[in-house]
């Protein structure tokens, strides 16, 4: 039984739809899903401006048997071409993806802390003692 599994994330500054289906019509594969953030619900503490609703918060490409993940950054989020890839991580249980975190937070600088989300129970950003980007994303079942 498989309880984690991981994935390539790409981060792009305004231009995920495109790598998309770009990378769809070149690698043969098909979107699963894509996600802006203003198919998010709205925060009247945080208003999206127009250019950053339309930006991809999420996009699944789905490449045989690979998962291939995108995401424009958000805005004030730094981006610099060619360190544009993070690790997806999604153990399946919440107390398992809580060690993975504190593993790699250590010595390393939480991004985003775990918190709760419309898309998963369990999410967060960090960077490690290497400067490798991961996401933690337990799954909805």
């Amino acid at each position: 039984m498989v309880s984690i599994s991981l994935n390539p994330y790409l981060f792009f500054d305004g231009n995920a739809r495109e790598a998309v289906h770009f990378y769809e019509k070149v690698l043969g594969g098909k979107v699963m899903g894509i996600m802006t953030y203003g198919d998010m619900p709205a925060d009247p503490n945080h208003p999206l401006t127009d250019n950053m609703k339309n930006r991809i918060m999420h996009a699944h490409l789905k490449v045989g048997d690979a998962d291939l993940m995108f995401s424009d950054t958000f805005a004030g989020m730094h981006y610099q071409p060619g360190n544009s890839i993070q690790i997806a991580i999604h153990p399946k249980e919440e107390a398992r993806a809580r060690e993975i975190f504190a593993a790699l937070e250590d010595g390393g600088q939480v991004v985003i802390p775990l918190h709760k989300t419309d898309f998963s129970p369990l999410y967060g950003m960090v960077k490690d003692k290497f400067g490798v980007n991961f996401n933690v994303s337990v799954p909805v079942e």
